[in-house]
């Protein structure tokens, strides 16, 4: 069993509540009716596990008689019936006992079909019970209820609903938020939830995919809560997930991730019936294993290498302590308006590598090429991670000045250029007496350079020092092989960046064939001889 697994939701432990308001919020859903439910009178089914959720929410004070809880991240698998609760809890804070006067409860999804199936929902409960349906108005055209009596309002929005500032909500629902393409209404949400006291923010989702996103930030901080490593009674991790290299196919697992198999959902047979095809087409085992097992994948349902394995590479690099070592330096200058990226190679005693990427964007619309590839270029360019060129497209000659500055700094013995995208810099550095070369992305080039880089990354001796950027490159690689066997990079979809890791094939392959001679060390050396 994970170390994050909520076993306080099965072990019958006591969940405080002083003030009632758990036993209040509890009656209260179950005195909700659903029109789903074929049982005699309806009743909203709450099972024993949900239960519990609802009162460790609601139920556990301060001295000063405020929730503890202000956010609760629920990692559950499809077929868990979290919309149909979250849905409940969305109409405790609009009609229950939970409203404020004039309280704006938000539920929030990635897209418009999304956001209608949340409200779908609330109104669904709201018309199978004709005490609600009373005291209620619903506005179908805004996905809107309003509370009659109170003035409180549920309202269910999308990502691409445009903007939402000026928003105060008391209750935020963050629906499949691994599904969002952006972050502005998180945003905009987060800081809203601040100006209301008392206000609570649920983020219910299945796992995803990639580290370069909201949700896994959001999940991931979750986690070290509940392994005890940040201490903040205000998150309640809820987290119902398999491990990387649990058994996908055992029984066992899905009845420990999936708490409504207990009670006669998901459908077993037809979790069954997605393994048996699983087993057959890989595609399919990779979306059995991120939406009914919660393992959070990489971007590439293929992956060059186990990211796990990759991630063990994160020793800091220090670049002082490289000055006086052979350096090689793999350059994929990509398109003006894409990720351009310098990675260097140094030799880490006979078989193993240490490298250090430096990347380049367009600073124009940085925002918009952030949503378009899904990952944070403005968060990354203030870290220091990008460096944003002026204008619309990458500027080369800053690019050849930082290849100048590495050269000047670090003991250089080759520049290897992709030539398709690299003739106008090849040739100004060359003619400058700087040892580049062509290095083309054929097969017969970048076959071995593949295999070399696996060999060292899969061997434990690869160190790259955790940048981000460089790992989310090694992330979206797709390999594929040709006839021979020999085997290259690709992206795994269109919006993809895989330059760092081309790069980084690029200078490693170089640093492992060691023999080309150092500027600094030969008199006999011209630009020639370097072009293969």
């Amino acid at each position: 069993m994970t170390k994050t697994f909520p076993t306080w939701i099965f072990d019958g432990s006591p969940i405080p509540d002083p003030l009632g308001h758990g036993e209040r919020a509890v009656k209260f859903l179950r005195a909700l009716k659903h029109p789903k439910n074929l049982a005699r009178g309806h009743a909203f089914r709450l099972d024993p596990w949900q239960e519990r959720i609802v009162r460790r929410i609601y139920g556990p004070r301060h001295e000063d008689g405020t929730r503890i809880v202000k956010t609760v991240v629920l990692l559950l698998p499809r077929g868990n019936r979290k919309t149909s609760l979250a849905a409940a809890l969305a109409l405790l804070h609009t009609l229950g006992p939970e409203r404020i006067p004039g309280g704006e409860v938000i539920s929030a999804a990635a897209d418009r079909k999304q956001a209608r199936l949340g409200y779908a929902e609330a109104l669904g409960i709201i018309r199978a019970d004709g005490r609600l349906a009373k005291v209620s108005a619903p506005v179908d055209s805004k996905n809107r209820i309003t509370s009659v009596r109170h003035g409180s309002f549920y309202e269910a929005i999308s990502c691409d609903a445009g903007t939402q500032h000026g928003r105060t909500p008391v209750f935020v629902l963050a629906d499949e938020l691994h599904a969002w393409k952006k972050r502005d209404l998180w945003d905009v949400l987060r800081s809203g939830l601040v100006k209301t006291p008392g206000s609570l923010l649920i983020v219910a989702t299945t796992a995803g995919r990639g580290q370069e996103n909201i949700a896994h930030d959001i999940v991931d901080d979750a986690r070290k809560v509940a392994r005890g490593e940040v201490d903040d009674p205000s998150v309640l991790p809820i987290l119902f997930e398999a491990e990387k290299d649990e058994d996908w196919r055992d029984e066992a697992v899905w009845h420990r991730v999936n708490p409504g198999l207990a009670h006669g959902y998901p459908d077993i047979e037809g979790l069954r019936q997605l393994a048996r095809e699983g087993e057959r087409r890989p595609g399919d085992r990779e979306a059995f294993r991120q939406l009914n097992l919660n393992v959070w994948l990489d971007h590439s349902a293929d992956p060059f290498v186990d990211m796990d394995v990759y991630d063990e590479g994160a020793s800091p690099v220090d670049l002082d302590a490289l000055e006086g070592e052979p350096c090689w330096l793999g350059v994929d200058l990509s398109s003006t308006t894409d990720l351009t990226c310098i990675v260097a190679a140094w030799r880490d005693g006979e078989d193993g590598y240490i490298v250090h990427p430096w990347f380049f964007c367009p600073a124009d619309n940085l925002r918009a090429r952030a949503e378009r590839d899904g990952v944070p270029y403005p968060v990354w360019a203030e870290a220091g991670l990008i460096t944003a060129t002026h204008g619309n497209v990458v500027d080369f000659r800053f690019v050849e000045n930082r290849i100048r500055d590495l050269c000047h700094r670090f003991d250089v013995r080759d520049i290897s250029f992709d030539p398709h995208l690299a003739r106008n810099t090849l040739n100004t550095l060359m003619e400058e007496g700087l040892p580049a070369s062509e290095m083309r992305q054929g097969w017969m080039t970048m076959a071995p350079a593949v295999k070399e880089l696996e060999r060292a990354i899969v061997g434990r001796r690869f160190t790259h020092g955790g940048n981000p950027v460089l790992r989310w490159c090694f992330d979206n690689l797709v390999v594929r092989v040709d006839p021979a066997g020999g085997r290259s990079f690709h992206k795994g979809r269109s919006r993809d960046r895989i330059d760092g890791a081309v790069a980084c094939a690029m200078a490693v392959a170089r640093a492992s064939a060691g023999s080309l001679p150092s500027i600094y060390e030969s008199d006999e050396w011209s630009p020639e001889l370097m072009v293969m």
